[in-house]
């Protein structure tokens, strides 16, 4: 198995497993699971799904995705959570782990969705404490992802680029960038999505999602992963890997870029699909930005 993550990759979904037996997954690149969908309820692995899972960490490489993780809540740090997380990713062989910069319980338990942290300096001091204690449990830098949010918490005192910036710096953790979630909440809240990408400190990019949303009757987007990832978000993305490149010299094809589809799945050939229009821009971009490579290679 390789264990070099860079390239296109699909997210790792029982429902697609029996349509992949017979489809070529060369084109895959990579695989990202989330360990709360394989653990039980002790945070253990075993039984027909872990050898399934298995039979694929021993071929492809694996991204592990946390979803419950709640780093931003007042609740106590879910510390058993992250000791089966690390057992599973070496079990696996999984090398990075990526979580929500969310909070998504309280003392009551599990809320099931992702809700947006205050963006206030006391928020931010909180979180990266408990981003320093995480990874200290890991013994890996994790890569926390910009969310999706449908309103804006009444208190905060700064922008969510400028909150998402000062916890990456505090906490000296990474950036997993979604593209469609800066999509999304451009549209529902009125603001420009290029300047924003530019707002965020891309150079601590380690891993990018981009997926498709639902547009309700009103115009509102939901963030559903269950349709196909539509132009502007592909232009982001475009974007996204012209900026990072201009900051890092991190050349589209060096940064591994996951296809979400959590619902409504098609047939795998449709998502291969969009994994080859990953492939596209990753070498897209490649191209643009060395032009002098290009013209030696025409």
């Amino acid at each position: 198995m390789s264990n070099c993550l860079k390239g296109a990759g699909l997210g790792f979904r029982r429902e697609l497993c029996q349509d992949m037996q017979t489809h070529d997954l060369s084109a895959i690149d990579f695989f990202e699971v989330s360990p709360e969908n394989w653990l039980n309820s002790a945070g253990q692995m075993g039984g027909q799904y872990h050898k399934l899972l298995k039979s694929y960490t021993e071929r492809f490489a694996f991204i592990c995705h946390g979803l419950s993780l709640s780093i931003g809540s007042s609740a106590k740090l879910d510390i058993d959570l992250l000791k089966n997380t690390k057992k599973f990713m070496q079990e696996h062989g999984m090398q990075l782990y990526t979580e929500h910069l969310a909070w998504t319980s309280d003392d009551k338990g599990h809320l099931y969705d992702l809700l947006p942290i205050p963006c206030t300096n006391d928020a931010v001091k909180w979180t990266a404490n408990r981003i320093k204690q995480a990874q200290d449990i890991m013994g890996m830098q994790i890569g926390f992802e910009n969310a999706s949010y449908y309103y804006t918490p009444p208190d905060s005192d700064m922008s969510d680029s400028e909150f998402i910036s000062a916890v990456v710096k505090e906490a000296d953790c990474l950036l997993h960038l979604d593209i469609n979630n800066i999509y999304v909440n451009s549209q529902n809240f009125g603001f420009d999505p290029i300047a924003y990408l530019h707002q965020l400190p891309l150079e601590k990019v380690c891993y990018m999602h981009i997926a498709g949303h639902y547009v309700a009757e009103d115009g509102f987007i939901i963030d559903t992963h269950g349709n196909n990832v539509i132009e502007p978000v592909w232009q982001l993305l475009d974007e996204a890997y012209r900026e990072i490149y201009h900051r890092t010299g991190k050349k589209a094809t060096d940064i591994p870029t996951c296809l979400e589809r959590d619902f409504n799945f098609p047939a795998l050939d449709e998502l291969l699909t969009e994994i080859d229009m990953i492939h596209h821009a990753q070498k897209n971009a490649c191209q643009s930005l060395n032009p002098n490579k290009q013209q030696l290679s025409a």
